[in-house]
């Protein structure tokens, strides 16, 4: 096992990997390969993007996307998508991805990792689990049409 910087040509097999976990009951996404490639892409062309990816011999098992963004204090890195293969959730994939996150931190001095998740799903135990907390002063809000 891997973990390396995500490359361009690992986006089709991350698009897959998206699939796979958001295209459910749970999380209620219905992305298709072409929107999901057309996002990840998207995501790879931010400014600071930063990008790593798990693979062994049999392929692409994980990967985080996200990017370092300009702050007042000190610059942060803001996780858009992390996402494991369902069948190897749960065995520290994950928490390898963000650590690498943590090392770039470190070795950069920025302020911290900031995310968004869906509170009713899973993954908030996962990041509090990881030394993630709930931002109280903070309010993530939106306008549907």
């Amino acid at each position: 096992m891997t973990i390396r910087k995500l490359l361009p040509q690992d986006i089709p097999a991350c698009a897959g990997i998206l699939m796979s976990v958001y295209n459910n009951d749970l999380w209620q996404c219905r992305w298709t390969e072409d929107s999901a490639d057309a996002y990840l892409t998207d995501l790879t062309r931010m400014p600071g993007f930063l990008g790593y990816v798990i693979e062994d011999s049999d392929g692409l098992r994980a990967a985080l996307l996200g990017r370092e963004k300009v702050w007042w204090n000190a610059n942060e890195i803001h996780v858009e998508e992390l996402f494991v293969k369902p069948e190897y959730q749960r065995m520290g994939y994950g928490s390898l991805l963000l650590g690498e996150v943590e090392k770039h931190v470190r070795a950069k001095h920025l302020a911290g990792i900031t995310l968004s998740t869906n509170r009713y799903a899973p993954a908030p135990r996962f990041y509090q689990k990881n030394g993630f907390e709930p931002c109280e002063h903070v309010l993530f809000m939106c306008k549907e049409r």
